[in-house]
C-alpha cells in the first residue's frame, strides 16, 4: 500500500487556481510583507516616508529604521523560503505530508553544532560554519545508516525512523549543552533554540544555497513528482530513485542548515507552507516549488513583524508564534488524513 497519503494524487477541495496568477498573487503577497515588515514598529513610517528613506532623501531616523527593518526582513523571508523549500523535498523524500524539515534530525544536528559554537563564546560566522557542519554531519550518519533504504519505497518508514532516532539523540546533547551552559549565555542559547531573528545581520551564503536548490529542485521536478506517483516503480520510466533520493536528502540538509544558522530552530513552517500551498496548487512540483518558497518567505515576514510589534517594545521570538500556528494545522491535517482513510 502506497503511504504518500495525499502526495500522489489531488487533494478533495484544492482550489487548483491557474499558475501564473496564483504566483503573481503569492509574489505579491510576498513583496507586501516586506512592506508591511518595513512600515511597522514602535515608530510607524508611511508611505511617503518610506518612499523617502529607500531614496536616501528622508530623515535619518527613517533612513536607519528602514535599514534594520529591511535587514530583518529579508533575512527572515530567505528563512521561511528555505524552510518551506525544505519541507516540500522532505515530504517527496518521505512520501509523506506529515513530514517537515526537523523530522529527520537535520534540524537537530544543525542545532547541536549552533549551540556548541555559541556555548564556546565563537564568532558569528563559526556559529553559522558549526550549523552547517552539524546539520552535514547527521545527514552523513543518516546516510550510513540506512543507505540500503534510499533504493526501495518501503525503506523510507525505516529512513524516517532512523531520522527520529538521531533526532532524539540530538535533544539529548541539546539539553546537556542548555544544562552546562554558564548563566551568561544561557538565555541567548534558549532564545536562539525557541526560534529568533533579532539581531541576525543579512548575510549572503543562504541566499547563495536557496538560489541554486530552487532552480535544481524546479529541474528535477517531474521525476520527483514520478517518484512520489510510482514509487520503486519509477526506476522503470528511467528515473534513477536512489540518486534521487540521495539529492532530496542534501538539498533538506543544506537549506535546513542555512535556515537554522540564521534564526534557530523555526519549526512548523516545513509543515504548514508545503500543505496549504498543495491545497491551492496540486502536488505537481512545478507548480508547488514556487509557492511554497513565495508563501514561506511571506509566511515567516509577517510572523516576525507580529513578534516585535505584538507586545512592543519587548519582542516575542518567531519560533513561538510559528508554533502556535503550526499545531492547530498539524491537528487539522491528521483529522484530514483520518478523514481519507475510513
Amino acid at each position: 500500500m502506497s503511504h504518500s497519503l495525499t502526495l500522489d494524487r489531488p487533494l478533495r477541495g484544492a482550489l487548483r487556481l491557474p499558475t501564473l496568477p496564483l504566483l503573481t498573487l503569492l509574489a505579491l503577497l510576498s513583496g507586501g510583507s516586506l512592506l508591511l515588515a518595513c512600515s511597522s514598529g514602535s515608530i510607524a513610517l508611511g508611505a511617503g516616508e518610506l518612499w523617502l528613506a529607500a531614496s536616501g532623501h528622508g530623515s535619518q531616523l527613517a533612513n536607519t529604521l528602514l535599514s534594520l527593518r529591511l535587514e530583518r526582513a529579508l533575512t527572515a523571508w530567505v528563512t521561511g523560503a528555505s524552510l518551506a523549500l525544505a519541507g516540500v523535498l522532505m515530504q517527496s523524500l518521505l512520501r509523506n505530508p506529515l513530514a517537515d524539515p526537523y523530522v529527520m534530525g537535520v534540524s537537530g544536528g544543525a542545532s547541536v553544532g549552533a549551540l556548541l559554537a555559541l556555548w564556546l563564546g565563537l564568532a558569528l560566522w563559526q556559529v553559522d560554519s558549526a550549523a552547517v557542519a552539524g546539520a552535514l554531519t547527521l545527514s552523513a550518519l543518516l546516510f550510513l545508516l540506512a543507505r540500503r533504504d534510499f533504493a526501495r519505497s518501503s525503506g523510507t518508514v525505516l529512513l524516517l525512523l532512523t531520522g527520529v532516532l538521531l533526532s532524539a539523540a540530538c535533544g539529548a546533547l541539546i539539553s546537556l549543552l542548555l544544562t552546562i551552559a554558564p548563566d551568561a549565555q544561557l538565555r541567548g542559547m534558549v532564545f536562539w533554540l525557541v526560534g529568533d531573528i533579532a539581531g541576525t545581520p543579512l548575510r549572503p551564503w543562504p541566499w547563495l544555497a536557496l538560489l541554486p536548490a530552487v532552480l535544481l529542485a524546479w529541474w528535477q521536478a517531474p521525476a520527483i513528482n514520478l517518484l512520489a506517483l510510482h514509487g520503486d516503480h519509477a526506476l522503470t520510466l528511467g528515473v534513477p530513485v536512489a540518486m534521487l533520493r540521495r539529492l532530496l536528502l542534501v538539498l533538506a540538509a543544506v537549506l535546513t542548515a542555512s535556515a537554522v544558522s540564521q534564526g534557530g530552530s523555526i519549526g512548523f513552517i516545513g509543515l504548514m507552507v508545503p500543505h496549504a500551498c498543495r491545497l491551492l496548487c496540486g502536488p505537481d512540483l512545478r507548480r508547488l516549488i514556487p509557492a511554497a518558497v513565495l508563501s514561506g518567505a511571506a509566511l515567516l515576514v509577517l510572523a516576525d513583524t507580529l513578534a516585535r510589534t505584538i507586545v512592543a517594545p519587548m519582542q516575542l521570538p518567531v519560533g513561538v508564534l510559528t508554533a502556535l500556528l503550526g499545531v492547530p494545522v498539524l491537528f487539522w491535517q491528521l483529522q484530514h488524513t483520518r478523514r481519507r482513510l475510513i
